[in-house]
């Protein structure tokens, strides 16, 4: 299984990542999530920059649990070297608009290998629309989707609910199957964050990792996924929030 889905590019990417087609009929369509999940970024000062000068910043996912609060993946605000104590600025695009607010970390729920952040903002988004969050855990076969930013524009891609992990870091976390004709890394590099939404709207998890191998053939580095109907890509499940606690 591979590290976090972030990449040090120009940028570090914690993106929704997804083509232009679904793999099935979606039984939610977009306009339904409409302003519900939003793309989130950081921009690093030349001082947080160090030595590495290309990395101008660290970009996420996130979905409103309220106007002032927005759920993601805990590795993306470790990232973007955010804290519970100081207010630092995220840049929040919601389709063609983008504005700056101050965020800080709220708190962290869940007990996995993974966490759920929860990011306060200083000031409420006006079209920020909240999503319902599901309760009981997903059944096995069951469809899912997840909205994506391919290219700053959102797009949702579907798949289905494989199983619960059962064993060392993946044990509870939710395992899924997610791909677009071949194309099983639709969900990849940046991916961290992305809402799991189920056939009635209501978030069910949030994309935390892919599993993937390298193999290094004619000083060319391939990535393989996993084989057809085995999960490729590993959640965090939203009822983690049941116990979630802010941070002093």
């Amino acid at each position: 299984m591979s590290g976090r889905l972030g990449c040090r590019l120009l940028l570090v990417f914690f993106v929704l990542l997804a083509t232009t087609e679904i793999i099935n009929a979606a039984c939610v369509d977009t306009p339904q999530l409409a302003h519900s999940t939003v793309s989130i970024m950081r921009h690093f000062d030349d001082a947080e920059r160090g030595e590495n000068r290309e990395l101008i910043g660290i970009r996420g996912t996130g979905w409103f649990l309220s106007p002032t609060t927005i759920v993601t993946a805990e590795h993306v605000v470790a990232g973007m070297k955010l804290s519970a104590e100081d207010w630092k600025l995220l840049e929040i695009v919601d389709g063609d608009d983008s504005q700056f607010i101050a965020a800080r970390i709220k708190g962290l729920a869940g007990e996995h290998a993974e966490k759920l952040a929860v990011i306060e903002l200083q000031r409420g988004v006006a079209a920020a629309r909240s999503v319902a969050i599901r309760r009981e855990p997903l059944v096995p076969e069951e469809q899912i989707m997840t909205l994506a930013y391919p290219a700053g524009r959102p797009h949702l891609v579907t798949g289905r609910f494989v199983r619960l992990g059962d064993d060392g870091k993946l044990a509870g976390m939710a395992l899924l199957e997610v791909y677009e004709g071949d194309n099983r890394f639709v969900i990849d590099h940046g991916a961290s964050g992305a809402p799991v939404v189920d056939c009635a709207g209501r978030v069910a998890a949030v994309v935390s990792n892919v599993f993937t191998q390298s193999l290094t053939w004619a000083d060319r580095t391939i990535r393989i996924s996993t084989g057809w109907g085995m999960p490729n890509v590993v959640s965090v499940p939203v009822q983690t929030l049941d116990n979630f606690s802010p941070a002093d």
